[in-house]
């Protein structure tokens, strides 16, 4: 059962992964009537939202847009810095929403921002206790237990994660619309790419549960046994 539950969240993995880039490469090809930049976007958004201490800066790569709150800056990739499409302002708008919710002290993001460091020590250790704990499973299954523990940490933040995005891409679309940046023509193809962004962190938290599940099976099954 388990095994036909990671291929199937694999496949559907694959087929959103797949939809986010085809919707992004087809949204980068259509320009905003209003002829902004993504950094355009990006500062005029911080402006009406009164925030001042945040910086939009030029980040090398693809689809590596965030925004970081430990220095306040909003990070645009090389697609959407300097591009003046739906899908770079759609971008753009989405990490500003994540400045505009650290601005407004928004639970879930201050929630999330708390795991950061947790979850950083997890990541880096989690895969080798787990290994570990199933090779002792029979001798020492606490450390099989501790690492089913530091993986339901990196779920945890997964599933934290999701009204955090989902939030900020409500915020991006509200306010794209009501300054006009895109127009009824162009709204729909930004709602439309960052659904499909969402999809992904959907996606990535159902999966971390479905290995988690695993883990715990693995663990219940050797102290049965």
């Amino acid at each position: 059962m388990y095994w036909i539950l990671f291929i199937g969240t694999a496949l559907i993995s694959w087929l959103v992964s797949a939809t986010f880039n085809s919707r992004m490469k087809k949204y980068s090809q259509v320009p905003l009537n209003s002829d902004m930049t993504g950094a355009d976007v990006a500062r005029k958004m911080l402006r009406d939202n009164s925030i001042d201490d945040v910086e939009v800066v030029h980040v090398g790569g693809n689809l590596t847009d965030h925004y970081n709150p430990t220095n306040k800056t909003v990070n645009l990739s090389d697609s959407v810095y300097e591009s003046n499409s739906v899908a770079a302002a759609a971008v753009a708008a989405h990490e500003c929403g994540h400045a505009v919710q650290h601005a407004r002290a928004y639970a879930p993001l201050k929630m999330r921002s708390a795991l950061v460091p947790i979850v950083s020590f997890s990541s880096k250790y989690v895969m080798w206790v787990l290994l570990g704990g199933m090779l002792l499973l029979k001798v020492f299954p606490q450390l099989m237990l501790a690492g089913i523990v530091l993986f339901a940490i990196t779920t945890l933040f997964s599933f934290i994660t999701l009204p955090v995005e989902i939030d900020a891409s409500k915020r991006a679309l509200v306010w794209l619309r009501s300054e006009g940046v895109t127009d009824n023509q162009q709204q729909p193809m930004a709602e439309s790419a960052l659904k499909a962004a969402a999809y992904t962190y959907v996606v990535a938290a159902l999966s971390s549960l479905a290995t988690l599940l695993y883990y715990i099976s693995i663990y219940l099954g050797g102290r049965r046994n």
